[in-house]
């Protein structure tokens, strides 16, 4: 059975998740929402929900279960559906400076 790694949603953004309306589709979801919380062995992402309906810390509404091959699946009110991970984008900090001054460089590939 697969091994599914859990990852419970913040408490503040489970709040505005919460109230946020359903939206259909992959979910964009930011990794600094969310705290690794162990693991679970299951067949499906169901089949793992239903594992941890019984035990201390159910799954809660915004939480992922996280499969094999790093696929996301995010609990809803409507179910499991997918989703990924929003990665910020790295800024160099040389955005704003400007271009450097000069002659053309020859184009390597061009035929003389």
């Amino acid at each position: 059975m697969p091994l599914y790694r859990i990852h419970r949603l913040k408490p503040n953004p489970r709040q505005s998740f919460r109230w946020a309306p359903h939206t259909a589709g992959a979910a964009s979801v930011k990794p600094r929402d969310y705290e690794p919380a162990g693991e679970v062995d299951a067949s499906s992402p169901y089949a793992a929900w239903a594992a941890l309906s019984q035990s201390e810390q159910p799954l809660e509404v915004g939480d992922l279960l996280e499969q094999p091959g790093g696929v996301l699946c995010i609990y809803k009110y409507v179910g499991f559906e997918k989703a990924n991970w929003v990665i910020p984008e790295i800024k160099s900090g040389m955005e704003n400076d400007p271009a450097a001054a000069g002659p053309p460089v020859p184009d390597a590939c061009a035929e003389a």
